[in-house]
């Protein structure tokens, strides 16, 4: 949506869940579209743990959290660095397919209900996760971008719906 002032300034208004529905005014069609209580599936993913959930509005109704050893960078040279950049690639492997089990544990049974799936964590790791077979049906329901979050636990993946229900203004001042 996007509003312009009399002197030319314009807000830019990027809602969730698009299209924005409702008739009457804009504004009141924005703000009853944005309170909607949607079923909400999340996927958070870093390196150091996962967290899965359902959310109805900001609530959390179902979750399924876990923080797997991979191991950090070292300073050691030659085979050594080698050996343990292999031993962390392991691990990390390990890490997504457990999150991938929880994924199908927590977000499949639940998938007819879900209205989208929001991402969070990096990148790699929701892109290696996604990439279980089981999960296609979830990779239908991706809405938006890798959300950005701090280690995934349970009270981040409570905090998400802050993230994932937001309303985005752009201000643009012409004058």
């Amino acid at each position: 949506m996007r509003v312009q002032a009399a002197d030319g300034a314009t807000a830019v208004i990027t809602i969730p869940f698009p299209p924005l529905a409702g008739s009457g005014s804009a504004l009141l069609s924005l703000v009853r579209h944005a309170q909607l209580d949607r079923q909400i599936g999340a996927v958070l993913v870093r390196r150091g743990g996962w967290a899965v959930g359902t959310f109805v509005g900001s609530e959390l109704i179902d979750s399924k959290v876990g923080r797997p050893y991979v191991q950090g960078q070292t300073k050691a040279g030659g085979w050594s660095q080698q050996r343990y950049a292999r031993r962390r690639g392991q691990q990390a492997t390990q890490a997504y397919a457990a999150t991938a089990d929880a994924v199908a544990r927590i977000l499949l049974p639940q998938l007819a209900d879900l209205e989208a799936v929001f991402p969070g964590g990096d990148r790699a790791g929701i892109d290696a996760v996604l990439a279980d077979s089981r999960l296609a049906p979830i990779r239908d329901k991706l809405t938006g971008p890798v959300l950005p979050t701090p280690d995934p636990r349970l009270r981040v993946l409570q905090a998400f719906p802050e993230q994932f229900r937001a309303v985005l203004i752009s201000l643009n001042d012409l004058a």
